[in-house]
């Protein structure tokens, strides 16, 4: 069975299709889509660039088709459209997220439930697929940067600004004062921003962050995101991220939800859904243990993927 991954290099996109990709349990090739303007502007509603197209020399689609295609992001869109074109339908195309556009194209398209998308090739889960779940099961040896911090310790996960959310110098200072208050009740806290955290945030929260033992990733080195969720005595994740919050749900440990203000109401419902079934409560200025089940719907995704493809 040949499976390919083909996106356009977003982390976020990469990540989930390779996830799906590694659970289905066959071996798959990662391509990254770069269509050039106009054909990059045009997605995902226009033709795939011709240097991009199938057997094109040095093209993210060259050489034989695969059996089965795993495809997320707005740049490679076209691609898929391509792929069922060119194999005359034999490529099952696997989606993930909405493509906004040929709905009907992908054999199997999977969007969270907070887009509310209906049809016949599409189904949802409320959090997204990931590959965190062994490693939140069996965590392995702790990473340098957090294996010497006193514990338990409170993890913090941060987003940034997409959407809308609130990521100005003083809601750094405003979350700062509440994980000062929450973080007394932990022998340290530990910090990890994401790729959209804005620098001066960070050199807010930590200027205006109080505590004995605190260590805020400086983005050098390896990001000791993995080992935080997995061995954090409380998480406190930010709520504009639906990846990140999805990741957090998959650990053990108790999950507040820090909503910054202004973040998008499709993400705002999916923050109240989790708060209201109960897989994690939101952050005020404290973040005591709470008991609760980790939350992972890879499993989910892939079974249903398998039985509509009949793997």
């Amino acid at each position: 069975m040949r499976v390919w991954v083909l996106t356009d290099g977003k982390a976020g996109d990469a990540v989930q299709c390779a996830a799906v990709a590694s659970a289905l349990g066959f071996p798959f090739e990662e391509r990254k889509t770069a269509p050039r303007p106009p054909w990059e502007w045009m997605a995902p509603w226009g033709p795939v660039d011709p240097r991009e197209a199938p057997g094109r020399k040095g093209g993210p689609l060259e050489g034989p088709l695969p059996d089965i295609a795993i495809i997320s992001g707005r740049r490679a869109v076209p691609h898929a459209r391509a792929l069922k074109k060119a194999s005359g339908g034999a490529v099952r195309i696997v989606m993930l997220k909405d493509p906004r556009f040929a709905r009907e194209v992908p054999d199997v398209l999977w969007a969270p439930a907070h887009d509310q998308l209906e049809g016949e090739n599409i189904f949802s889960t409320l959090t997204t697929p990931h590959g965190l779940g062994p490693a939140m099961a069996k965590p392995g040896a702790p990473s340098a940067a957090i294996a010497d911090l006193p514990g338990p310790f409170l993890g913090v996960v941060l987003g940034g600004p997409s959407g809308g959310a609130d990521y100005s110098v003083p809601a750094a200072r405003d979350l700062a004062a509440r994980l000062t208050n929450a973080g007394k009740d932990y022998a340290s806290i530990a910090v990890t921003p994401s790729r959209r955290t804005p620098p001066d945030f960070l050199v807010a929260l930590r200027r205006h962050l109080a505590h004995d033992h605190i260590f805020i990733w400086n983005r050098t080195g390896e990001n000791p995101y993995k080992d935080i969720l997995a061995r954090a005595g409380a998480l406190i994740v930010a709520g504009d991220s639906h990846n990140m919050t999805s990741e957090a749900l998959a650990s053990p440990a108790p999950v507040y939800i820090w909503r910054p203000e202004g973040i998008a109401p499709k993400i705002d419902w999916f923050v109240a859904q989790v708060v209201a079934e109960g897989h994690a409560r939101l952050f005020e200025d404290q973040a005591p243990f709470f008991t609760r089940r980790p939350v992972d719907a890879t499993p989910e995704i892939v079974a249903e993927i398998r039985k509509r493809l009949a793997l």
